[in-house]
């Protein structure tokens, strides 16, 4: 198979376009002014071509901020693209779409995966989608687009996620996902007052939560937002920790990215060698693929902003287009396989 990347930084999608021929499979990543009609003229253009796509940055060996990004599979791809609506009420409804979509496209985990793009209540809708892709051992990638709109095939929803199953028939496929943060001291809490449906974290041990966290790392109120970046939370999920950032202060409480649930046990993180641990990412893909075809990924806007920050984005993407094709884009949070995560990198290599 092969990976196309276009795009366009002034958003004109016959730019981003131009290299590709023949794909069968298609993501498009573009802005909100653009967006409907970016939808419809890539349908034009490629009638009856499985497609997903949502408003949002994209990326190959440079960051497209506020144009459009084009990715594509080709040269032995099998593929299906669809909806999940009502995510914030029902998205098991049409969970049937998903099993049919399954069985066209055939496959297992050794050599499928799941794409998906959502619109929001993603812990609601990863659980759903999951429930599926689990008997067939299949993995799951995706993330977050903004303006709660996402596309498929041609159409834009609102309330909904796009997914999209694809099948590389030259090789394995397997996902991954990157964790540059681990626990700070000994810090343990129980999660109480929370609001689930506004993402509220009340108390912490039954403190404010606020409060705990600014005694902790000795911070205002103006200072949590982007001390996020350095500090979130953690949340335990077996053996693995699933990263909750801070989105901003409610009162004495702390409103997140990502639900959290009276009495779940939280941990406070800290930023780790984020240079090392990405190096050891490629290292570990290098072992398990010494033959690879494309890597598609999803970066957090949090870590985005933070390898900015620290002048790094650029080399990370550089680094990351040393194990080949490398695209993705940045996500307002992370999916892998029923896990909705923040400030984390999630992606899927082809053989």
């Amino acid at each position: 198979m092969k990976q196309y990347f276009g795009m366009s930084q002034r958003g004109d999608l016959d730019e981003a376009l131009r290299g590709l021929h023949s794909p069968q499979f298609i993501m498009l990543f573009t802005n909100d002014g653009q967006f409907e009609a970016h939808v419809a003229a890539l349908e034009k253009r490629f009638p009856g071509v499985p497609s997903i796509g949502c408003i949002g940055m994209s990326y190959q060996t440079g960051i497209v901020s506020n144009g459009v990004g084009v990715v594509a599979f080709s040269g032995g791809v099998r593929a299906a693209a669809n909806v999940l609506e009502q995510v914030s009420t029902m998205p098991v409804k049409y969970i049937k779409r998903l099993e049919q979509d399954m069985r066209q496209v055939g496959g297992s985990g050794e050599d499928t995966v799941c794409i998906d793009l959502c619109a929001g209540n993603d812990a609601c809708v990863l659980t759903t989608i999951y429930t599926a892709l689990r008997r067939q051992g299949i993995s799951l990638v995706g993330g977050t687009g903004d303006q709660g709109k996402v596309s498929a095939n041609g159409k834009v929803y609102e309330d909904a996620v796009a997914y999209a199953l694809v099948r590389n028939e030259g090789g394995r496929v397997k996902t991954y996902k990157e964790n540059i943060y681990h626990q700070m001291g000994n810090y343990r809490f129980i999660a109480s007052n929370t609001d689930r449906a506004n993402y509220i974290l009340g108390s912490l041990n039954g403190k404010p939560a606020k409060e705990v966290y600014k005694s902790i790392l000795h911070v205002t109120d103006e200072e949590i937002l982007t001390r996020t970046f350095q500090n979130p939370f953690g949340k335990l999920n077996g053996d693995d920790t699933c990263i909750i950032s801070i989105k901003e202060v409610n009162g004495n409480a702390l409103a997140c990215f990502r639900q959290v649930n009276d009495s779940d046990v939280l941990l406070l993180l800290e930023l780790g060698d984020y240079r090392a641990i990405a190096q050891e990412t490629i290292r570990q893909i290098c072992h398990d693929f010494p033959s690879r075809s494309a890597i598609f990924s999803v970066n957090c806007l949090f870590r985005y902003k933070l390898f900015s920050e620290q002048d790094y984005m650029q080399t990370y993407l550089q680094d990351m287009a040393a194990l080949g094709n490398h695209a993705g884009f940045v996500g307002y949070g992370e999916h892998y396989n029923n896990r909705f995560v923040n400030q984390s990198m999630t992606c899927v290599v082809f053989e």
